[in-house]
């Protein structure tokens, strides 16, 4: 199941125009729907009633999307750009999707792990390796690539400066997007710069944090509607969607549109 089928049961009780773009049944005026494909990890995941308050950014995105566009969440916890791959999961993106629809990728969290190799990619080589076979994969079927840069984590100097927490892995997949003419979003400076602009303390009500966990790496529902918001803004600047489709990018959106499915 999407993501987007669980969307549509908040939207329809708030009576929002967006639960057919949620349900993926509605048609765009004059042509059909294209499908906005996320492949990525737990930061972007779809998350269900036994990880609440826990919410991937890509839960929230179709809040921001017109009836033309339906977000497809494939992003799996613990998923690198590597093991994405040879799990089949990206096999299973390219046989669904479509001429025109959009393949959306961002990996870097678990491309890391240096220490698990079925998940570490090294950013100059293993990991442009594996990216460029998101990008030929969906280039052979019509539909336009996508990169984003990992969002960032919640992570503070003492003198209270949001500091990058990825290393190599942005910078190379900024090379990567210039050398493949790939648009890219660059989703790890805006995330940065806005756990900045909010600060130590206000950042921990963005992130997964609960009574019994701390977590820096994971959204509460405003964390990941915020980075969905970064995420739809980019994809308005760099043309891979138009005005048109897109909504409600400077309005308030309520946490409580977030909805989690049974396991």
């Amino acid at each position: 199941m999407s993501l987007t089928r669980r969307q549509a049961g908040s939207a329809a009780l708030a009576a929002l125009p967006l639960a057919l773009a949620a349900t993926g049944t509605a048609r765009a005026a004059g042509r059909r729907t294209r499908t906005l494909y996320i492949a990525g990890d737990s930061t972007a995941a779809r998350k269900y009633t036994d990880e609440a308050p826990e919410t991937g950014w890509g839960m929230a995105l179709p809040f921001f999307l017109r009836d033309g566009v339906t977000v497809a969440d494939h992003a799996v916890n613990g998923r690198s750009s590597k093991s994405f791959i040879d799990e089949g999961r990206l096999a299973e993106i390219l046989a669904a999707i479509r001429p025109h629809d959009i393949l959306l990728v961002q990996f870097a969290h678990n491309d890391e792990k240096s220490a698990d190799p079925t998940r570490y990619t090294e950013p100059w080589t293993t990991y442009q390796d594996c990216l460029r076979q998101y990008l030929d994969g969906a280039r052979e079927r019509g539909a336009r690539p996508v990169l984003a840069t990992p969002v960032e984590r919640r992570r503070f100097d003492g003198d209270g400066n949001a500091v990058p927490t990825h290393g190599d892995y942005p910078a190379a997949m900024r090379a990567l997007a210039e050398a493949e003419r790939v648009p890219l979003l660059d989703i790890e400076a805006l995330s940065l710069a806005l756990w900045q602009r909010l600060g130590v303390e206000e950042t921990k009500t963005y992130f997964n944090w609960t009574a019994t966990e701390q977590d820096n790496t994971h959204f509460n529902p405003p964390g990941a509607i915020a980075v969905a918001r970064l995420v739809a803004g980019e994809l308005l600047r760099t043309r891979v969607l138009t005005p048109h489709d897109v909504v409600r990018l400077h309005d308030e959106i309520p946490p409580s549109w977030i909805t989690w499915p049974a396991p």
